[in-house]
């Protein structure tokens, strides 16, 4: 698959943070962070879906998915880690999920 970038979902509870990932000149995007940008975008709501049965099936509250974008726009996805990273991203990315992560820690998602 040729790409246009690689898109972060973390996912809180019932809150979605999709990042879209721009800049690497290579397949492994983590090897090159000093060449990376990140924009906020809407997740599909084909996506949001499978996301969300995914998660659900496992009884997860939080996922970390790493897709690739295609060029045509499909979202392919890679994998999902339960326990992935995401405080690496810029302050104006890891503020509304570190609260997503703080509210569901107080209020078990009642919030």
């Amino acid at each position: 698959m040729s790409k246009a970038a690689d898109i972060r979902l973390t996912v809180v509870g019932e809150r979605m943070f999709a990042i879209r990932i721009d800049g690497s000149p290579g397949v492994d995007w983590r090897r090159h962070y000093d060449r990376l940008t990140y924009t906020r975008i809407d997740v599909p709501p084909e996506v949001a879906k499978g996301v969300r049965t995914y998660l659900d099936s496992y009884g997860l509250v939080f996922g970390a998915f790493d897709f690739g974008l295609g060029l045509d726009g499909a979202w392919h996805w890679y994998e999902c880690n339960p326990n992935g990273q995401w405080a690496w991203f810029p302050d104006r990315i890891t503020a509304p999920i570190t609260a997503a992560l703080a509210d569901q820690l107080q209020h078990g998602g009642t919030a």
